[in-house]
């Protein structure tokens, strides 16, 4: 029986053999991009409803609240009460005083935050998958594709046990063998990771690191 494990972007799991001793062995290989048939294929941007539904909110009840304020002065009534108190406190107070710097700061903070959500794809658990026709776009969980190598990693003969992370650019591959030579059962996991990191499909070839030991000894 074999018990398995499962996270977000990482998966393990167990066989039962005998633990040996602790050596351990490592490898990486470099990614690259790869073009399908249908071009190139760009990250997924995500939507990012959260703050542009948040902006714009604000800016329309500022609006709305200016608007129906010019509109009584326009109309003969008196302005609102808060905006006469706020202009003759704005205009009795120096620039470099500590509100009107705090203020500043916190205003140069959140604009900043603006920018990075606005030029910043964000999704980054989506990996881009290859192109084959132009008209279809597809994306990978980094999970499912940890899933996969996982997978394909167990299969290799001497392997005991077995952790993938998939990250943006690299998988990250841990073994446990706990039969043949550490360097035979890295060479040949390397090779298999490496098959199936093709078979996803990926626009960016992921990178490999691979680290092979023995189980601690109990």
């Amino acid at each position: 029986m074999s018990d398995a494990h499962e996270t977000a972007g990482r998966t393990t799991l167990e066989k039962e053999p005998p633990a040996g001793s602790g050596q351990d062995t490592t490898s990486a290989a470099a990614g690259g991009p790869q073009e399908g048939a249908g071009g190139h294929a760009g990250r997924f941007w995500s939507v990012r409803r959260g703050p542009g539904g948040i902006v714009a909110l604000l800016l329309l009840a500022g609006a709305a609240v200016l608007l129906y304020d010019v509109v009584s002065v326009r109309a003969g009534r008196p302005g609102m009460a808060w905006r006469r108190n706020l202009a003759g406190e704005l205009a009795g107070t120096r620039l470099d005083s500590a509100p009107v710097l705090a203020g500043a700061a916190v205003a140069a903070l959140l604009g900043l935050w603006l920018l990075v959500l606005a030029l910043t794809p964000g999704r980054r658990s989506l990996l881009t998958m290859r192109r084959d026709a132009p008209q279809v776009r597809a994306g990978l969980e980094r999970s499912a594709a940890a899933l996969v190598l996982r997978d394909r990693a167990m299969e290799v003969s001497g392997v005991r046990s077995a952790r993938v992370k998939v990250k943006r650019r690299k998988a990250v591959a841990r073994a446990q063998a706990h039969f043949r030579d550490l360097d035979e059962v890295r060479s040949d996991l390397e090779a298999a990771l490496a098959e199936g990191v093709e078979q996803l499909g990926l626009a960016h070839r992921l990178g490999l690191s691979v680290h092979v030991r023995r189980p601690a000894k109990r």
